[in-house]
């Protein structure tokens, strides 16, 4: 019988522990893993794409990460931070003796420098920005973040691998783009040839936690020599190749090819529930500057046709219009009403009248069809949205293409992403006034700013309920629904945690 990897948890995906057979194993072997695409960057702080995550985690580390339980966990830092009591100074002991791939070590130095280029360049370094003044060493094994106010979010967005915290020599850290990849990680760069292969080997000078593996923190054990990751933008190619067995892990293939991937050479991971595709609106300008535009394409989209067409069967995904599931404290129906399963054209119709829209002008959709749940959602949505009026432009390009282009408010109305559920509210793209889509309003600053000052997590939870309300009643982005998320991989790859994001130190292969 095949195994599948099924992983279903009461919060977004389970992170297993790894068989203990993994520790007899002996250093050795070559995967390759098929990606959707070619990563835009190799720089972490630049991009919030999954992909690049995916890739770069190998390679670069931050202060934080997260354990089996979402819970925050030390990586380079040698402990949880220590908070004065009035939530504004933030104290950071290191690790020592941790080497980077060229050798030298890193002292609070580094780390102050890589944070302040963090601020700089990524979106959720962005948004701690606004709340931090000062970032200071201590000593050569201690940093301190200063706070104008307390700021419940920062360990999360320390802990997070996109946009990410990554901590790089400050020698380093004045380079924008990042052209020096020197991380910490189990793996360093070899050779990067564009569309073919990112090559990454072991760096024998890692110095791994102890203990226990335990998600994304604990040990992480350098079973193999090299990893190369590949990129197949087709869908159709990477059900081919996984049914092949071509490649050792192959991930984010179609829902529909489940059967395909049972009856073939590799073994289902499923990971459930996974995520949520989103509709992000340009709020900055064009078209969706207007909110009686986004009130028009809220009430038009059908997200129960749009899940149907883009997962096949109600076993992979749910019609929910609230922002967490039910197994989160997140979890709220408040705001909801305006989430329609058909859609409602009449509504939609009567907004666009209101806003004067005469259909002379395009609503661009950017889309790309490396994620063909994307492309499907979006062709179901054209529908729905020319028979309320609007006149709709597709432009469908390469992932990496429309991470670069959705950085330029010229350029779209709506870009379709995805996001697994992530531990902590604020990590979600939409919260930042500088992620794409450029949401930034007095109603949101007011919900915002409560919800990120509180550290009760009951209050919090609270909190979040006027957050949902906020989004929905200014509409900076559209969730169409929960699903869940297929990967394939080799039955001779063991030591692979389902993941949203998935890691393969601690893998290693049995014949």
């Amino acid at each position: 019988m095949k195994r599948i990897a099924l992983a279903v948890a009461t919060t977004a995906v389970a992170l297993m522990s790894v068989n203990g057979l993994a520790y007899a194993q002996t250093k050795g072997g070559i995967i390759d893993v098929a990606t959707i695409g070619e990563p835009p960057t190799l720089d972490p702080m630049a991009s919030t794409a999954d992909l690049v995550g995916i890739v770069t985690q190998h390679m670069f580390e931050t202060l934080y990460t997260f354990d089996a339980k979402w819970g925050a966990t030390p990586l380079l830092a040698a402990a949880l931070p220590e908070i004065s009591a009035d939530g504004l100074t933030v104290t950071i002991p290191l690790r020592t003796g941790i080497k980077f791939h060229d050798d030298s070590v890193m002292t609070s130095a580094d780390v102050v420098a890589s944070l302040e280029r963090w601020i700089k360049i990524a979106t959720r370094g962005k948004q701690a920005a606004e709340v931090i003044t000062a970032i200071a060493a201590t000593d050569e094994a201690t940093v301190t973040i200063t706070l104008s106010k307390p700021y419940a979010p920062l360990l999360a967005l320390l802990s997070l691998n996109n946009a990410a915290a990554i901590i790089i020599p400050a020698a380093n850290a004045a380079q924008d783009p990042l052209t020096s990849f020197i991380g910490t990680g189990p793996y360093k760069l070899q050779e990067r040839v564009p569309d073919q292969y990112i090559q990454l080997v072991r760096f024998d000078g890692y110095q791994s936690l102890g203990g226990e593996i335990d998600g994304y923190g604990g040990a992480r054990k350098q079973y193999l020599d090299e990893i190369r990751f590949v990129p197949v933008p087709d869908p159709n190619t990477r059900i081919g190749a996984a049914m092949a067995g071509e490649y050792d892990y192959v991930d984010q293939l179609p829902v529909e090819s489940m059967q395909q991937i049972t009856d073939g050479a590799t073994e289902p991971v499923v990971l459930a529930p996974f995520g949520w595709p989103v509709f992000m609106m340009n709020t900055k300008e064009g078209l969706n500057s207007d909110i009686r535009i986004r009130k028009a394409i809220q009430a038009a989209l059908a997200p129960e046709d749009m899940m149907l067409a883009a997962f096949g069967s109600e076993d992979f995904f749910s019609i929910d219009a609230a922002w967490y599931p039910d197994s989160f404290s997140w979890h709220s129906e408040v705001g909801t009403e305006a989430y329609k399963p058909l859609g409602d054209t009449e509504a939609a119709k009567a907004l666009l009248a209101e806003a004067g829209y005469d259909g002379s002008k395009p609503l661009r959709i950017l889309t790309s069809r490396q994620y063909e749940f994307h492309y499907k959602m979006a062709l179901v949505a054209q529908a729905y949205l020319e028979a309320a009026g609007f006149k709709v432009q597709m432009d469908v390009v390469e992932w990496a293409t429309l991470t670069t282009n959705r950085a330029d408010p010229a350029l779209w109305d709506i870009y379709i992403t995805h996001s697994p559920f992530l531990p902590e509210p604020s990590l979600m793209g939409i919260m930042s006034d500088t992620s794409p889509g450029w949401w930034a309003t007095d109603a949101k600053h007011a919900a915002v700013e409560a919800f990120n000052a509180e550290s009760d997590p009951a209050k919090r939870a609270e909190l979040f309920v006027e957050v949902q309300k906020v989004i929905y009643d200014e509409v900076p982005g559209f969730k169409v629904g929960n699903f869940n998320a297929l990967a394939a991989q080799n039955p001779a790859l063991d030591g692979v945690t389902p993941a949203p994001w998935p890691y393969f130190w601690n893998a290693y292969l049995t014949e």
